[in-house]
């Protein structure tokens, strides 16, 4: 498209109207207001940018995550520290914005002082034709009346047929019109040809005029569409700074593992690997305990006192003699589940009695004892055994395991679930 030029399209039919150049100079005003509305957009900005990158960098600062551990304690930190890098970014591209204020500023005022320039001078030129075109419509009036009168004076003088003295006053009376009217003629054409030559200068001034004022808004126009290109460009940089910096933080949470983070848990904070001990029932009424007492209470009482421990779910009980302990082996042997009353001081446990060997045999010897509980064995070196079962004591483990043997078996059961018969 061919460009058109303002020294062609902004004249006036009128000799004194100045409505182009008028319609050049609210170009130039409006253009000098959209500099300062771009001026503006850009410190509001540039305050925004500012105070959020502020914002980010006190988030990140602030932000805790100092509970966490391994690989998401990792991840966390990498994002507290993109994050306060983005927040710097965005306080440089404030720093940024504001330097492009300034230049604005200054390209700005350059425009004023060249538009001023020139309107000053076309001001001038402009009252000095136009004082001068009023001046002309004044002698040109003035001169049509001097031109008017002096013929009505040279028309009245001829037709005079009054004495030689009347027609000689006419004459010299339409003589002094028509010098007048010379005089008038004269004036008025000296106007027409300084006018002339003021119009002259007027037009060539306009013409300059509108060719600097039309690089002016040419250069403006240019000015800031560079200036709103390069705040697109500064935003999609930043756009792109912004997410090279999260897939940093993206990477990071690649190598986030949750059985990692689980067992680096339990590694630092870890308090054991064995639950405790079941709370066992021990008898108010302890009197003899062996030397190596598994920590139960066997037997209480005297020597002639007898005391009944029944269990609530049997239905039969079964009295056993310490004194003669064969008396008593037909009635152990002929219950399954029975409570036992023994004499010679004490309560035993209420124990399972069936047994397939002779009682007496096992009673002959000191390491036999009765499983008072069952116990499932957890580990291989351990020994599972049935509440009335006999077992003999092969060590007793100060930890509170003890060896023992069971039909041909040996293992590991804990002490207290024994009981001395």
């Amino acid at each position: 498209m061919a460009p058109l030029m303002f020294k062609d399209a902004f004249w006036g039919s009128d000799f004194t109207c100045h409505a182009g150049y008028d319609a050049v100079i609210q170009r130039l005003r409006d253009g000098r207001q959209m500099c300062k509305d771009v001026e503006e957009l850009l410190k509001m900005r540039a305050l925004a940018e500012e105070k959020y990158g502020k914002e980010l960098v006190t988030i990140a600062r602030k932000a805790g995550g100092h509970s966490e551990i391994c690989t998401l304690r990792a991840s966390f930190d990498q994002l507290k520290t993109q994050i306060e890098t983005i927040g710097n970014f965005h306080i440089q591209l404030s720093d940024i914005l504001k330097e492009e204020v300034k230049k604005i500023e200054t390209f700005k005022e350059h425009q004023k002082e060249q538009r001023k320039k020139f309107e000053s001078i076309m001001e001038k030129v402009q009252k000095k034709k136009v004082a001068l075109f009023k001046k002309t419509m004044e002698s040109k009036k003035n001169y049509e009346l001097r031109c008017k009168e002096a013929d009505e004076a040279e028309h009245g003088a001829e037709k005079t047929n009054i004495t030689s003295k009347n027609s000689e006053k006419a004459r010299h009376r339409a003589k002094q019109y028509r010098q007048t009217a010379n005089e008038a003629e004269k004036l008025y054409f000296n106007n027409v040809v300084q006018l002339e030559s003021v119009r002259l200068d007027w037009e060539e001034t306009h013409k300059s005029t509108c060719e600097v004022f039309q690089k002016l808004e040419g250069d403006r126009i240019g000015m800031l569409r560079c200036a709103l290109w390069d705040h697109c460009n500064h935003f999609s940089m930043q756009c792109v700074k912004d997410d090279e910096f999260f897939e940093e933080v993206r990477k990071q949470l690649q190598q986030c593992d949750i059985p990692t983070d689980n067992n680096c848990f339990i590694e630092m904070k870890s308090t054991g690997s064995r639950p405790p001990e079941p709370i066992v029932f021990e008898s108010c009424y302890q009197a003899n305990m062996s030397g190596e007492s598994n920590g139960q209470a066997l037997f209480a009482g005297g020597e002639d006192m007898m005391r009944r421990c029944s269990d609530s779910l049997l239905g039969s009980s079964v009295n056993v003699s310490i004194d003669n302990p064969q008396t008593s082996q037909s009635a152990l042997t002929s219950v399954g589940k029975s409570s036992v009353e023994i004499s010679d001081g004490g309560c035993a446990r209420l124990l399972d009695l069936q047994q397939d060997t002779s009682l007496a045999t096992f009673i002959d010897d000191e390491d036999i004892y009765i499983a008072l509980y069952t116990y499932a064995a957890q580990a291989d070196d351990e020994l599972s055994v049935s509440r009335g079962d006999m077992v003999r004591v092969l060590d007793r483990g100060e930890d509170g395991w003890w060896s023992v043997e069971m039909d041909s078996l040996t293992g590991l059961v804990p002490g207290n679930y024994l009981g001395k018969i």
